[in-house]
């Protein structure tokens, strides 16, 4: 079977969602459909796949995906909207289940990316980090002190 997602960015979902998830089958009677997602950096939708458990590869112009008896293919239109195609043992509830899947793990590079890069600046902005602490849902909780001689400042 073979099945096309479409992935909305957050930012149009809302647009989507007045308008409908649009879903059907294309010229060649495969299932199309539309998933909303906040993916748009390839480099964290790669590390994302990885995480959900796939072997990965990619090109200029695509990132592919391998599963065990599913192989997606990641493309991006000119718009900067990705579709996944996915083939195989595939159908359209598996393909939304996947990229949902997908879509955590790049929210959880995402959140990797954000903390490395504070974690990174605070120094010169004259703030020190004295605490991290992760929440029940994952969040993340930075304590930060403010002082421009470093944490031992008196």
């Amino acid at each position: 079977m073979s099945v096309s997602l479409i992935l909305i960015p957050l930012a149009v979902a809302a647009v989507a969602a007045a308008h409908g998830a649009r879903s059907g089958r294309d010229g060649k009677g495969r299932v199309v459909c539309e998933v909303r997602t906040r993916m748009r950096d390839e480099t964290l939708l790669a590390a994302a796949l990885q995480e959900a458990g796939a072997a990965v590869t990619a090109d200029d112009r695509e990132i592919a995906a391998q599963w065990d008896g599913v192989r997606g293919r990641f493309t991006r239109d000119a718009d900067g909207v990705w579709s996944a195609h996915f083939t195989g043992e595939v159908d359209e509830s598996r393909a939304v289940e996947i990229v949902r899947a997908v879509d955590t793990g790049y929210g959880h590079q995402v959140q990797r990316a954000v903390l490395d890069r504070l974690r990174e600046r605070a120094p010169a902005a004259g703030l020190w980090l004295e605490s991290e602490t992760t929440t029940e849902d994952d969040g993340v909780r930075l304590v930060f002190a403010v002082g421009r001689d470093g944490p031992h400042a008196g």
